[in-house]
């Protein structure tokens, strides 16, 4: 269980801890290297990522109590502790991280509102991309997945006219094929299985030195 109560150790906000929930040592920090998933569902990008980048450290954040129970019981049994959750929404999450403090955040298959009137209620807005160039490194990568080609079209719109991010994709292959080291979730099977083609956008941190570390 150590895991695990190391794992929900961010429900400390306090500002001391902000910036060393992944611990120090000689005044130095573990885990230089953070990442965000947003909305994991259960999981199974997240647990995977931490896996394969152990010297990572990797934040998630989830609203659902179910999403929550299978990654605590995943990182139980595989005894990750470079993993922390956030169990609440990720807007408050956004507004309390440190400015340009990780490396990449991720947004794996979110609901897509498909309904013109629920578009308001979609993650990718004007506030929330702002939101994430915040947080993000100069260089830092925002990376998106959905199986919905109009979202995509959406957060594609969205991200191209910030001035924080540059779209990475130099051909059709590169948002056709998921990045290096992706890990599929049941969502992801679940879109082939019903014939939907996933889209994976990448956008980078541009350096405009309005935000800086802290």
């Amino acid at each position: 269980m150590a895991a695990v109560e190391t794992a929900m150790s961010m429900s400390d906000r306090s500002k001391a801890r902000r910036g060393a929930f992944f611990g120090r040592r000689k005044g130095h920090a573990l885990r230089p290297r953070i990442r965000l998933e947003i909305g994991f569902g259960g999981g199974e990008h997240m647990i995977a990522q931490a896996e394969q980048h152990p010297r990572t450290g990797f934040i998630g954040v989830e609203p659902f109590v179910n999403g929550m129970a299978k990654a605590l019981a995943a990182i139980d049994l595989k005894n990750l502790s470079n993993i922390r959750l956030h169990f609440d929404d990720a807007v408050f999450l956004l507004e309390w991280l440190p400015s340009a403090s990780l490396a990449g955040v991720d947004l794996i298959y979110p609901d897509p509102w498909p309904k013109r009137r629920h578009w308001k209620r979609r993650f990718i807005q004007d506030e929330s991309v702002a939101a994430i160039a915040r947080i993000l490194r100069p260089g830092g990568e925002f990376r998106f997945a959905t199986d919905v080609a109009d979202y995509a079209a959406w957060t594609l719109k969205h991200l191209i006219r910030s001035p924080d991010f540059a779209w990475t994709a130099e051909r059709a292959d590169d948002w056709r094929h998921a990045w290096s080291g992706f890990s599929a979730t049941r969502y992801e099977a679940k879109a082939k299985r019903e014939g939907r083609v996933p889209c994976y956008l990448i956008f980078r941190r541009t350096d405009d030195g309005r935000w800086t570390a802290g």
